[in-house]
């Protein structure tokens, strides 16, 4: 299109699908672009891109209706017809005193069924859910979801209005935010269906080779009980029933966890009980798996101890499993970190290594 007529395009954008669309670009193509955008427009931009990134501030769009509180709903139909610089979508009227901080908003659908002489003030939603503008994009949803919003003001340091971000972006931040949760899960990133094969490679190194130092430790538990495992064949053949087992409960655990902690549903004040919650289920379900896997080789086998051996490992590795699921994400979250990526490996490898622990020191002590 070339830097002219690409600005006149940008220049009819919202300021939030503007400051998307330079997001992308390199930083030279950026700077010249911005140098040929009308400078209003520019500034609005320039202002946006300025803000922590994944903020309010970057997905806020200027484009707005506010009134002050002593006009009338007359006065603010009238303003709204005779405007000729008007939002294209906009589904609140924000009411602000004379310092522009914003103390309501009136739904469209209450403006338009309220007689002309009423003052915007008296029908107000009093005590609107402000939005700082350096608050992050994810509890800027929260904030969406939590109390049904369509639309929310934005604010300075000082209280003003800046902006309002729309319930259309607050979608794609829930969109992108679950796709990045996911992608963490497996330790890829969002590109990586997209990527060439050399970079995928890189990217999905790391991760795989932390993987590989966790399979070492689980490996190095069971070197201690390489004469056991001599003699009993049976040891072997039953060691990756505990592990996977107890993976998988492990797994379990932490994607309730880390979805609760993605959503604000698991907080200081309900710990607790999720821990004690998930203790009980690992130790019921430790206890019917014990059942079904200490009778299949005890009958498999012919060795009734046997039996005994895995069931009790069984009990403990899923009790642990259950906890461990439930304490690394909360741990992580406690450091700042996010608990979608890494929580799987640090699970994984805990079950395994006390799955092979519990197995064997168990196997060890009562069968020899």
């Amino acid at each position: 299109l070339g830097p002219e007529r690409a600005a006149a395009a940008v220049a009819e954008l919202d300021t939030d699908d503007a400051v998307e669309l330079f997001e992308e670009l390199d930083e030279s193509d950026r700077d010249e672009l911005l140098q040929a955008v009308p400078e209003i427009e520019r500034g609005y931009i320039e202002q946006a891109l300025s803000y922590p990134e994944d903020s309010a501030g970057r997905l806020m769009q200027r484009d707005l209706i506010s009134v002050p509180a002593f006009w009338t709903i007359g006065q603010t139909i009238d303003h709204l017809r005779e405007s000729d610089d008007l939002p294209d979508e906009f589904y609140e009227i924000f009411v602000v005193d004379p310092t522009h901080k914003p103390i309501g908003s009136i739904p469209l659908n209450l403006a338009m069924r309220t007689k002309r002489r009423t003052i915007v003030a008296d029908i107000a939603e009093d005590e609107p859910i402000l939005i700082p503008v350096d608050m992050d994009q994810e509890d800027v949803a929260f904030l969406f979801k939590q109390y049904d919003m369509t639309s929310g003001p934005v604010i300075d340091e000082a209280g003003r209005l800046l902006g309002v971000i729309m319930v259309d972006d607050i979608v794609d931040v829930i969109d992108e935010e679950h796709e990045e949760d996911i992608m963490h899960l497996a330790g890829l990133t969002e590109g990586d269906i997209y990527s060439t094969v050399l970079d995928t490679a890189k990217a999905r190194f790391s991760w795989l080779l932390v993987n590989l130092l966790t399979a070492v430790a689980a490996s190095l538990v069971i070197a201690q009980f390489d004469a056991a495992i001599e003699k009993i064949v049976a040891l072997a053949i039953l060691m990756p029933i505990v592990a996977s087992m107890g993976g998988n409960a492990g797994t379990q655990a932490m994607t309730v966890a880390v979805r609760a902690l993605a959503t604000r549903e698991l907080t200081k004040v309900n710990a607790n009980r999720f821990i004690v919650k998930e203790l009980f289920v690992g130790v019921a379900n430790g206890i019917i798996f014990a059942v079904l896997t200490g009778i299949l080789a005890g009958v498999w086998f012919e060795d009734i101890r046997l039996g005994y051996v895995i069931a009790a490992a069984m009990v403990i590795n899923m009790i642990v499993a259950g906890l461990g699921g439930v304490l690394v994400p909360i741990g992580f979250g406690k450091f700042g970190i996010d608990p979608a990526i890494a929580a799987s490996v640090f699970v994984t490898t805990i079950t395994d290594v006390i799955g092979f622990l519990a197995f064997l020191g168990l196997a060890a002590i009562f069968l020899f």
